[in-house]
Order: C-alpha cells, then sequence, then structure tokens
C-alpha cells in the first residue's frame, strides 16, 4: 500500500484517466473525419456550381 491506499484504488484511478485520454483521443480522429467528410462534400457542391456557371455561360454566348 502506497500512503495507506490499496493497490486496486490506485489503478482504478488510473484506468479512470486512461479512460478520459482514449476517449478524447477518439473525439479528436471523429472531429477529425467529419471534417473531411464536410470538405469532400463541399468540394462536390462548389464543382457542380462551376460546371453549371459553364454551362449557363456558354448558352449565352451561343445565341
Amino acid at each position: 500500500m502506497i500512503i495507506g491506499v490499496p493497490w486496486w484504488v490506485l489503478m482504478m484511478i488510473l484506468f479512470i484517466f486512461l479512460s478520459g485520454y482514449m476517449a478524447y483521443r477518439a473525439i479528436r480522429a471523429e472531429r477529425r473525419l467529419e471534417e473531411q467528410f464536410i470538405e469532400r462534400e463541399g468540394r462536390v457542391f462548389i464543382d457542380r456550381m462551376e460546371k453549371e456557371r459553364e454551362t449557363k455561360h456558354q448558352k449565352e454566348y451561343s445565341r
């Protein structure tokens, strides 16, 4: 026993901190994945808008 505390109590405290750290890492990784998805979908939307702009531009000049 360290300072009158059983070893298993210290292990539980250690596991609580470890669990918190792992949860923090998981949240951070999920946030990164979410940002990548949003950027990818935003790029698709912007590409579609640019293509529509080009077709409108071509239709105006073909008249």
